[in-house]
């Protein structure tokens, strides 16, 4: 027998997988204003929740930690890494459409957003979500080293692919402890792409020349 109160049907999935996208930006949002505006260290997760109007339960079931919120877009950076590699453009090499795709992501977002800087200085300058953000970075190594073996013909554990893979993504990390970073992820390619070639007084000094 029905009862005056019932209770509502469930939402549709669409609806449901928008209300916890909301939910998450929302939680994201609410943490990166509270981090730049305090300091890392001095932000609780009660706090974020309650500045996302939701309780610390459900913060913590859309991220498993306080670092991962400063990182929501794990999924989206190694769909474009593939991507850079599937859909580069016609006669660029591996190497090169990386080293392109890297410098636009991870060196010139403060060109399409003025906080971006903000951003850097705060990882940069927070050792816990500096050491997060390059774990959660070099995750991507193995799928980006399948793509490579892929796009090459090769099989998908080719140690090569795996090699170019993972100094591709570490070029990032040596271009942010540059003054020059993107000529250090230029001669970072370059090098993924040609090899050492020692100059004439370094094969000299190495027997290499009379």
């Amino acid at each position: 027998m029905p009862t005056s109160a019932q209770s509502s049907p469930p939402a549709p999935a669409g609806r449901r997988e928008r209300k916890k996208a909301a939910t998450r930006k929302a939680l994201a949002d609410a943490a990166l204003n509270l981090f730049l505006t305090r300091g890392y260290d001095a932000v609780t997760l009660h706090e974020i929740a309650e500045a996302a109007d939701v309780s610390t339960t459900t913060l913590l079931k859309h991220f498993p930690s306080k670092e991962a919120l400063v990182f929501d877009e794990d999924a989206d950076q190694e769909a474009a890494l593939i991507a850079a590699v599937r859909d580069r453009a016609p006669g660029a090499t591996v190497p090169q459409a990386l080293c392109a795709h890297i410098k636009r992501v991870r060196l010139r977002g403060a060109d399409s957003d003025p906080g971006y800087a903000d951003f850097v200085n705060l990882v940069t300058n927070t050792p816990a979500l500096s050491e997060y953000g390059h774990r959660m970075w070099m995750r991507h190594q193995d799928a980006l080293a399948h793509a490579i073996a892929q796009d090459a013909g090769l099989a998908a554990d080719d140690p090569r692919s795996l090699a170019l893979a993972r100094f591709a993504l570490e070029a990032s990390a040596l271009a942010r402890g540059s003054d020059k970073p993107e000529q250090a992820v230029d001669a970072a390619f370059d090098l993924l792409e040609h090899g050492w070639i020692a100059t004439p007084a370094a094969r000299w000094r190495s027997g290499q020349l009379p």
